[in-house]
């Protein structure tokens, strides 16, 4: 409401209009009365989405290609201004409402506790998109002021400042000088550029998903999971198993197994893991970056699962191997996925092989990146492989609090402080 008053009556609307959708499933015995109840939410919270997001992008898109075939017809556009988390907050209401018509979840009569649930201020903007079995019950229960839960949460929320601040924001200096004029730049740049944009957005997103989990932490609160080292994975199967994991699950028990997942044949599979990331593609974004970015991904997963990768645990030269190629193929995609344009995303990836040159040099930008690399990469080690030594979590009640000073210490003295908006707010 502070950003755009009349916008809070979307997330009310969405919150009304699914909530009664639920209420109305829950009270009628009838199978087919209980489809209109979901069919009619999926449609009018749809909808809404796609007047706010997509709209202007199909109608001007048809207009150019009727342009295209001699025909002159001019399609009105609306001038509207994407409400900040409305694909977050849009999912996981929707999510609710299947969950109630498939029987997983309960009716939650009372609305105050519903619209809590929509609108939970940690996660409302950017996730993670939460299910309704796993944090409706908790605004039932008493929560009391448990200092282990605080400093738990405290922590979460450190890293996530440290990952957005001293690493993402750290990277976009770069990549946004980079990739806002790529016809000024050669493919040296392209290349760095398009190297640091995979930790710009990984620092980015999963740095807030750890503050918001972090903040409700701190409330008692327990928020899911979302990111997992995904770039420790060894296939494109498996970095989707780790990055974004609150989507990625949404988009398999609402979409992927809905149409079928791999209960049918090797062809129809193939067809439904294919759709399913063209419509995560798209969500990303009313953009034709996003809309092949998603279908890249799709396609690396139909390769993946006809060779039978992903199936198998590697280990030694033959886990570096599948590690390099899958980093390789991720960091291809997010060029598409952070280019301005189809024509920006194909300036830098023929740039990167048939241009090559001395990168755009920002020496001191450089050392504190590699830094905060330095440091991510350090805890993301021991985190995988599990080792013993704990800093954040040390059994000395000293070396917890001391790593805290130091690391807000290290933010406030190496971290990008400007505030800019997190990536997936426009989302």
């Amino acid at each position: 409401m502070n950003w755009q008053p009349a916008y809070a009556l979307l997330l009310l609307t969405s919150t009304f209009v699914t909530y009664i959708a639920a209420l109305g499933i829950g009270c009628f015995e009838n199978r087919r009365k209980k489809k209109i109840c979901l069919v009619s939410s999926l449609v009018l919270n749809l909808a809404i989405l796609f007047l706010f997001k997509y709209y202007n992008f199909l109608s001007s898109n048809i207009s150019m290609g009727l342009e295209a075939c001699g025909l002159k017809i001019d399609i009105p556009e609306f001038g509207l201004i994407l409400p900040v988390g409305i694909s977050f907050y849009t999912f996981q209401a929707l999510g609710y409402s299947i969950d109630v018509y498939r029987g997983t979840t309960k009716v939650e009569r009372d609305f105050v506790t519903y619209a809590l649930f929509v609108s939970f201020f940690p996660q409302l903007v950017a996730g993670p998109i939460e299910r309704s079995n796993n944090l409706l019950p908790q605004f039932k229960q008493l929560h009391r002021f448990d200092y282990e839960a605080v400093m738990s949460g405290v922590k979460l929320m450190a890293w996530g400042y440290f990952m957005k601040l001293a690493l993402a924001d750290r990277c976009g200096i770069y990549v946004d000088a980079i990739f806002n004029n790529v016809d000024k730049h050669n493919g040296g740049s392209y290349l760095v550029a398009s190297l640091l944009f995979p930790f710009q957005i990984y620092g980015d997103f999963a740095g807030y998903s750890l503050i918001a989990i972090g903040v409700a932490r701190v409330m008692g609160f327990r928020l899911m999971e979302n990111f997992r080292r995904p770039y420790f994975a060894t296939s494109v199967g498996e970095f989707w198993h780790r990055w974004h994991i609150s989507l990625s699950t949404w988009f398999k028990d609402y979409v992927y197994i809905p149409l079928g997942g791999n209960r049918v044949g090797r062809l129809r599979n193939y067809f439904n893991l294919l759709v399913t990331f063209v419509i995560s593609g798209i969500w990303h974004g009313a953009n034709w970056t996003f809309f092949l970015w998603g279908t890249l991904h799709g396609i690396l997963l139909c390769i993946e699962k006809a060779l039978g990768i992903g199936k198998q645990k590697f280990t030694g030269i033959n886990k570096f191997f599948h590690w390099a190629v899958t980093f390789v193929l991720v960091c291809l995609a997010w060029i598409l996925f952070r280019a301005n344009s189809l024509s920006d995303a194909m300036m830098v990836i023929k740039g990167i092989f048939t241009n090559p040159g001395v990168p755009k040099p920002e020496y001191a930008n450089f050392i504190a990146i590699g830094m905060a690399m330095t440091i991510l990469l350090i805890k993301e080690f021991a985190d995988e492989y599990q080792w013993p030594v704990r800093v954040a979590d040390s059994k000395s009640w000293i070396v917890r609090h001391v790593y805290l000073v130091m690391m807000i210490a290290y933010i406030i003295l190496f971290g990008v402080l400007g505030g800019d908006q997190f990536i997936y707010f426009q989302f």
